[in-house]
């Protein structure tokens, strides 16, 4: 069972970075370039919007999860420079802040997920668990407490199933052990036969 264990929070962080990048839809909410179902997609429309990365970087971020999707629904490649068409993200720096502004946990988390997916490869962290713990707790602020008001059903928010699988993995990708101090007993340090110590005996 250990080895199983172990083997599983080795994979953890590569099952959480394919379900970010390759856009496994996770949730449903209204976000600044329309309806949004990944972390990715809220934080490319924000990125965007900001200007805070090149839009070239932004095309990488999404790029994956674009070609699995297209080979999934039509066995197509989508072209690299309609990505923002695909995404309705030509115009995001036109589109109203109010949306990621009245969700900024589900903005905060998504922001906190993709790069928690990025660095897990090469270190896994909290960063992951952060980021899902947030959009969980956005999602159920508006879901259950309703905040802020929604009272089109259209644009309800929504959790999938895949929600678990991702709050599952950040959670396993931690490494909750702790190193082993070393129990080995220092040798005592015996005086010589000639020393003075000997000599008084």
């Amino acid at each position: 069972m250990a080895d199983w264990g172990s083997k599983y929070t080795a994979w953890a962080p590569r099952i959480y970075f394919f379900l970010i990048f390759l856009q496994i839809p996770l949730f449903r909410v209204p976000c600044r370039s329309g309806m949004c179902t990944t972390p990715m997609e809220v934080t490319s429309s924000q990125l965007i919007a900001s200007e805070i990365f090149p839009a070239n970087v932004v095309k990488a971020m999404i790029y994956p999860g674009a070609v699995a999707h297209g080979l999934v629904k039509n066995m197509t490649v989508p072209s690299w420079n309609y990505l923002f068409n695909i995404y309705n993200l030509t115009d995001a720096k036109e589109y109203s802040p109010v949306a990621d502004l009245q969700r900024l946990e589900v903005l905060a988390g998504s922001y906190f997920s993709v790069a928690g997916a990025l660095v897990g490869l090469l270190k896994p962290g909290r960063m992951s668990m952060f980021g899902t713990l947030l959009l969980i707790w956005g999602l159920v602020k508006e879901g259950i407490l309703g905040k802020p008001v929604n009272t089109d059903p259209a644009t309800a928010v929504f959790v999938y199933p895949t929600m678990l699988i991702a709050l599952v993995c950040a959670f396993s990708s931690i490494n909750y052990t702790k190193p082993k101090r070393s129990s080995t007993v220092r040798p005592v340090a015996k005086p010589m036969p000639g020393s003075s110590k000997s000599k008084l005996r």
